[in-house]
């Protein structure tokens, strides 16, 4: 399909082009997470702030304080923690993509939904930005009404998501898309890409695999037929694996039926205990065992989220109030590896030995990730001093991550 697709943007007459040469360029990025949707790992004072342990999330942050202070915490936190001086120093670091997550509540608040919104305009300034410093930005939708994996970065922490489960929650959540898609239609070469939901929980089974399925379809349609008629746009739709093999989806919106699709896939090695035991090796060996797949999937396939972090210890990782499988205090085992010191937190105080391990992981994952489409790392920056290890500004400050992503000091990390 890869060559076909080539052979299509050349010889169809009414074949898309998008604002980048996906499939003859690889995509370098960055996420700008915890801007427009809160993450306590990112930005832990925010949440230890309110002085409620009980605020776990963006739901819980509008739910259990006055509105006009949590408007205000917000508004200030917009204002500063990501500015065009961001976009710029993005750009200088050799990058071409910055993935935007946000949030359905930007477009819509619901009766009895606590969610704060008034993102919008800053969504308007990243675009103004990023135009300005020629970069592409990707508009990820990162959380859908009743939450699509109960994750806190969906802006809603609860036990089982229920985005699946209700057909009006489908479908305001496609109605998000195509008010995105009208937004961007005719601007796609400064905004190639929609993401269409980040992350659906595929491993609950097969409930939320038909109606992600499906909804990928849907948004196929509200993202290349914007205009109301047969005219398609130039935007590519990206779609996300839902946490299963890239193999499950072989002949879902593959060419020729349908093109303009990217897969967004997200490789992380610290999630569960057998990752957390891993060595630095084993953790390498791991990533490095991505390329086959990445390269022959039958989509422009992005790993668009990733982290040279090889442990859970970031304060809050695993939501507010949980701790580590590494140090043994997540609630769900007891199985310790080590003490969390010097993994986690500032990286000033981080040892050589861990930078140097963090440089060659960085270099494992960018190899690997490059016999696809490309990269786009997880995140741009953390609150001073707050899990440095997965911030790409901090590696460029201390030194794990080049100034120029292509320069590489282990270049036979893969074998």
């Amino acid at each position: 399909m890869r060559a076909l697709f080539g052979l299509s943007l050349l010889s169809v007459a009414f074949a898309i082009r998008p604002g980048f040469p996906y499939g003859s360029t690889k995509v370098r990025g960055v996420n700008l997470g915890g801007w427009l949707v809160l993450e306590p790992w990112i930005t832990p004072s925010i949440f230890d702030n309110t002085g409620d342990p009980n605020i776990v999330d963006e739901w819980t942050f509008g739910e259990r304080q006055p509105k006009e202070i949590a408007k205000a915490t917000l508004t200030k936190h917009w204002d500063t923690f990501i500015t065009e001086a961001d976009f710029a120093a993005i750009k200088a670091a050799g990058l071409n993509h910055v993935r935007l997550p946000i949030g359905y509540w930007a477009f819509e608040v619901g009766p009895g939904e606590p969610y704060i919104s008034g993102q919008l305009p800053y969504l308007s300034k990243a675009i103004q930005w990023a135009t300005n410093q020629g970069l592409k930005l990707i508009i990820d939708l990162h959380g859908a009404p009743g939450s699509q994996n109960g994750y806190d970065n969906s802006g809603r922490r609860i036990p089982y998501p229920t985005w699946h489960t209700n057909n009006t929650n489908v479908q305001r959540t496609s109605n998000v898309i195509k008010t995105i898609a009208n937004m961007v239609k005719d601007n796609t070469a400064n905004v190639p890409i929609i993401e269409a939901l980040n992350e659906p929980a595929g491993y609950f089974g097969p409930d939320v695999l038909a109606v992600t399925r499906q909804y990928w379809y849907d948004s196929f349609g509200n993202v290349r037929y914007p205009y109301g008629s047969s005219r398609q746009s130039d935007t590519v739709l990206m779609i996300h694996d839902a946490f299963q093999p890239l193999s499950y989806w072989n002949g879902v919106l593959t060419y020729p039926a349908y093109e303009g699709v990217a897969m967004d896939t997200h490789i992380y090695t610290i999630f569960n205990v057998t990752e957390v035991q891993m060595s630095q090796q084993e953790h390498i060996n791991l990533v490095c065992s991505k390329r086959n797949s990445l390269a022959t999937f039958n989509l422009w396939t992005i790993v668009g989220e990733w982290t040279p972090a090889m442990t859970d210890c970031a304060k809050y990782i695993n939501g507010r109030g949980r701790g580590a499988r590494y140090d043994g205090t997540h609630p769900d085992t007891s199985t310790r590896v080590g003490s969390c010191n010097g993994w986690s937190g500032s990286a000033s105080t981080f040892s050589s030995s861990y930078k140097t391990f963090l440089r060659k992981f960085w270099e494992a994952q960018v190899s690997s990730y490059e016999q696809g489409q490309g990269w786009i790392q997880w995140t741009w920056k953390t609150e001073a001093g707050a899990a440095e290890e997965w911030s790409y500004k901090s590696g460029l400050a201390n030194g794990w991550i080049p100034s120029d992503p292509a320069n590489r000091i282990y270049p036979n990390v893969c074998g």
